[in-house]
């Protein structure tokens, strides 16, 4: 093993060597040679190697091994030196090699390190693009959970940061098809790094690009099997799709296919819906979804099959008046729950339904539905007059910091839900029913209009797998669930606003 001083020696003499380094092969192996040496000569080889790397392609492996070896070393400060000099190494068809290496070395519990293993790995980003995103997918598909995890996670926050001259056309199109690969067996959480991923490419920032997109997410969303309520893991996944899918919605990119899925398959199991997500009202989370995608359908071959649905269970939480006992009093002993949550999601949703078939409620066939619909919806629109009152006085007056807690909280979000219901309904009790008015769903951020633009549309309500199984992904059930949005509307399906405001 070379001492200290050897070492010195011989780089002198490769140093000196000028254009002729390569023909002092000997003293180029008494530097590989250090790996085998004490602490001081490790670190001196860990400079030295990177530095004639070039120079002997001969002996690449060996330089590369040597290296590695060092990046693998029980001494923390021999270790960093080491990764910190590897992106010499990364030249021609070396380069996908090392990325690979760093790829793995992204597994470190040293913050230090890991900070140098993410510079390192950008460094040859900006070399080879492509080359590193072969070492990193290799691994993504191959590796270790936990170096697959870190790349997926690499990927999803570095890449947004890379100048447009390494972001070529040519190189999101890699990402592109080996994200799709990858898409093959993946957990939730990675599911939706991916879908930041892809959705941040310039490329698929287009309409088709953003289609492409959307038929990616139904892909995975398995939209073409029966939907299983009772399987929780079959649940979770096309909401977690779902959710990818509603930011990408537009005018131009319809949500057609999913509505259809959601009014045919899930609907009518709205009841039997499980989760593996605690607390979680996964009734209103599905209701909520549709909501949102039902602002972009396109045209539809089933509408008035779909409508048909929607409206059925629209009449499941709009109950009929209770029946009057002959002393003028209620035959029952309580009024019906109105579940205002819900409502909202529904009626929101067959009102933007609706718009593409006008005639839906006046057709012959349905004259009686209708009769049946405008008692209810009268009914209905009573009970919401008295709670808008009262959420209206209890908000009298408050501002700032009294607006700030909890209570007031919950109370102006029932607030915006009520008055949005009572819009839509005003526009069903015209004759014949009407859909022109526009409503911002309660969750969601009120969008200013500017002026001489038409308000014509509520296209702004857009919100936020897996294998393709029954049984959901196939990796490792770490499985990342986001909640509905809004952090009080897990708290308003089935809220008592009557009785919370003559308690306070």
């Amino acid at each position: 093993m070379p001492t200290v001083e050897e070492l010195y020696r011989n780089y002198g003499i490769l140093a000196d060597a000028t254009e002729q380094v390569g023909q002092h092969k000997d003293a180029y192996q008494v530097i590989l040679d250090g790996v085998k040496g004490g602490t001081k000569e490790k670190r001196l080889a860990a400079q030295f190697i990177p530095k004639f790397f070039k120079h002997f392609p001969e002996l690449a492996d060996s330089a590369i091994n040597a290296q590695l070896d060092l990046c693998e070393d029980e001494d923390v400060s021999i270790r960093r030196q080491a990764i910190k000099e590897l992106p010499q190494f990364a030249t021609g068809e070396n380069l996908p090699r090392v990325a690979d290496i760093l790829t793995q070395l992204l597994q470190t519990d040293d913050s230090a390190e890991f900070n140098l293993v993410n510079n390192a790995l950008l460094s040859i980003f900006k070399m080879d693009a492509k080359g590193t995103l072969g070492g990193l997918f290799s691994q993504i598909l191959q590796g270790e959970d936990i170096v697959r995890e870190r790349a997926i996670k690499f990927l999803s926050t570095k890449l947004k940061t890379l100048p447009d001259e390494v972001l070529t056309k040519e190189v999101e199109e890699l990402i592109l098809t080996e994200s799709k690969k990858v898409l093959e067996d993946v957990t939730g959480e990675e599911f939706v790094l991916f879908m930041k991923i892809l959705s941040g490419l310039k490329s698929l920032q287009t309409v088709s690009g953003r289609q492409q997109l959307v038929e990616l997410v139904a892909e995975q969303a398995d939209l073409e099997q029966t939907f299983n309520p009772s399987d929780p893991d079959c649940v979770d996944r096309l909401l977690q799709c779902t959710r990818q899918a509603v930011p990408l919605f537009s005018k131009n990119v319809h949500s057609t296919r999913f509505v259809t899925y959601f009014c045919e398959q899930v609907l009518p199991n709205l009841s039997s819906l499980t989760t593996p997500v605690e607390g979680l009202d996964i009734q209103l989370e599905v209701l909520k979804l549709l909501a949102e995608m039902s602002s972009f359908c396109g045209d539809m071959e089933k509408l008035e099959t779909n409508l048909r649905k929607l409206f059925d269970k629209l009449l499941e939480y709009m109950p009929l008046p209770p029946e009057e006992a002959e002393n003028g009093e209620n035959a029952g002993n309580e009024e019906p729950k109105l579940q205002f949550s819900y409502v909202e999601c529904l009626l929101y949703s067959f009102h933007q339904l609706g718009r593409k078939l006008p005639d839906f409620l006046t057709a012959k066939l349905n004259a009686e539905k209708l009769k049946d619909f405008k008692i209810r919806l009268q009914y209905f629109a009573r009970g919401l007059q008295v709670y808008i009152r009262q959420l209206r006085l209890a908000l009298q007056g408050k501002t700032g910091e009294a607006l700030k807690t909890d209570e007031n909280k919950i109370k102006v979000v029932a607030l915006k839900i009520t008055n949005n219901i009572n819009v839509l309904i005003k526009d069903l009790f015209h004759i014949p029913p009407s859909y022109k008015s526009t409503v911002t769903l309660s969750w969601k951020p009120v969008q200013k209009v500017e002026i001489g633009q038409k308000r014509a549309t509520e296209d702004t309500t857009s919100g936020s797998p897996p294998k393709k199984s029954p049984a959901g992904p196939k990796r490792d059930a770490r499985q990342i669930y986001n909640p509905p949005s809004g952090k009080y509307s897990g708290n308003l399906g089935n809220f008592n606003y009557e009785r919370s405001l003559q308690g306070k």
